[in-house]
């Protein structure tokens, strides 16, 4: 029997042969909402097995986001089963709205779901959030959900990615060691939270740290078909590096556009922008050299197990998401073996007795050493990467 004991289980080392058992995760479709009521995930009978629920967009615009988190919950609550602790899994599609998202968490609800891994999206995650919190409380933790809103006076809600205000801060720290002599320009999605949020806090600590702004574009949504008219603006302004929170498709339009105008600048995205070199249509050698800050790279050794075992199960190459989804599993499995809770515990005790718990492990996870505060916030050492020859190296 596996243990958990020690606080820093390391699933690499210590976890059942992945690779050999992970073809069973293709019998439950995710497509599908993994309807399978009867199979927990080693393909057993769910009724002596702890049930973990995830909702994500499985399908529309936003589908590559939630089928990566719920593929690496899925494939976490598979490695981390043990004997003494079986994990059932169940997701559901929320198209990363809001209303459909309560929609799904009240099936899972309904299903016995004991712990949730999600949602995906920020809209979708403050929208559960407020039920999750709220009597009959249920443990929640968003892998890839970054608002302050989505924890803020939640006393059973937690985050596995940075927050907004975070990753500004950490961006801005990284470029003033790096780059500290660059001209930068600040180009946001301002109908975004995700992106707006993260621009506010870079621009007030590169204040802070002194670093040239010389100029800040923004866009909305229904406007990311063409950048042409910001990156003349930029060009004129002198930046010669653009900082960039947004999500990889308008980055893919971005590089696309700088390469048709001659603009030769460097690049840096956050997290959102994980997953440009998949984008369908992207030229790749357009990202080469651009800078990520993101936890997680499918390129490094470290990770050889994970994502082999990811690519058998689901035919692609695992994202940070999936990554930060996996983590939030194995944090799920060493909270409640720090309060010695099992399959039979309810929903209640669960939302009651892992707050505390998460706030003394450590995950040694795919993301870096993961940490909580009484906040539900993560700590985790920031990490940037730079494309080169189509892959990710450390910065």
């Amino acid at each position: 029997m596996s243990s958990l004991t020690g606080k820093s289980f390391n699933p690499v080392m210590n976890r059942r042969s992945v690779i050999a058992g992970v073809a069973g995760l293709g019998a439950c479709s995710l497509i599908s909402g993994c309807s399978d009521d009867g199979a927990s995930a080693d393909g057993g009978s769910d009724a002596a097995a702890f049930k973990i629920g995830s909702i994500g967009p499985l399908t529309g615009p936003n589908a590559s986001y939630g089928n990566s988190v719920c593929n690496g919950a899925e494939l976490g609550c598979k490695d981390f089963s043990t004997d003494a602790l079986k994990f059932a899994f169940k997701s559901e599609d929320d198209v990363a709205d809001g209303e459909k998202s309560v929609n799904a968490f009240n099936s899972l609800a309904d299903w016995g779901m004991q712990a949730l891994v999600g949602p995906t999206t920020t809209g979708a995650s403050i929208a559960v959030a407020e039920v999750a919190n709220s009597e009959p409380q249920v443990f929640m933790i968003t892998p890839s959900a970054s608002a302050p809103d989505v924890t803020a006076n939640k006393t059973c809600v937690f985050q596995a990615c940075f927050n907004d205000p975070n990753q500004g801060v950490n961006a801005a720290k990284k470029l003033a060691e790096m780059f500290p002599d660059e001209k930068f320009v600040v180009f946001y999605n301002s109908g975004d939270t995700y992106s707006s949020g993260i621009r506010d806090s870079f621009v007030a600590e590169a204040e802070k740290l002194k670093l040239q702004i010389v100029d800040e574009e923004s866009f909305k949504d229904d406007s990311a078909t063409s950048f042409t008219n910001q990156l003349t603006k930029a060009k004129d302004k002198g930046a010669t590096m653009i900082f960039a929170p947004i999500y990889y498709t308008p980055a893919s339009v971005l590089l696309a556009n700088a390469k048709e105008m001659g603009y030769e600048v460097k690049m840096m995205g956050c997290d959102g922008m994980d997953g440009i070199l998949g984008v369908e249509g992207f030229d790749t050698a357009l990202a080469e050299g651009l800078y990520l800050m993101t936890p997680f790279s499918a390129d490094e050794e470290k990770n050889a197990d994970f994502v082999n075992a990811y690519k058998d199960a689901y035919g692609e190459v695992p994202d940070q998401f999936a990554a930060d989804a996996y983590d939030s599993v194995h944090a799920v499995a060493l909270a409640l073996e720090e309060v010695g809770l099992g399959a039979d515990a309810s929903t209640a005790d669960v939302a009651a007795k892992l707050p505390e718990a998460m706030t003394k492990i450590t995950v040694e996870g795919l993301t870096g050493t993961l940490t909580w505060n009484d906040k539900g916030e993560v700590e985790k050492d920031p990490m940037v990467y730079v494309i080169t020859d189509g892959k990710y190296v450390a910065a």
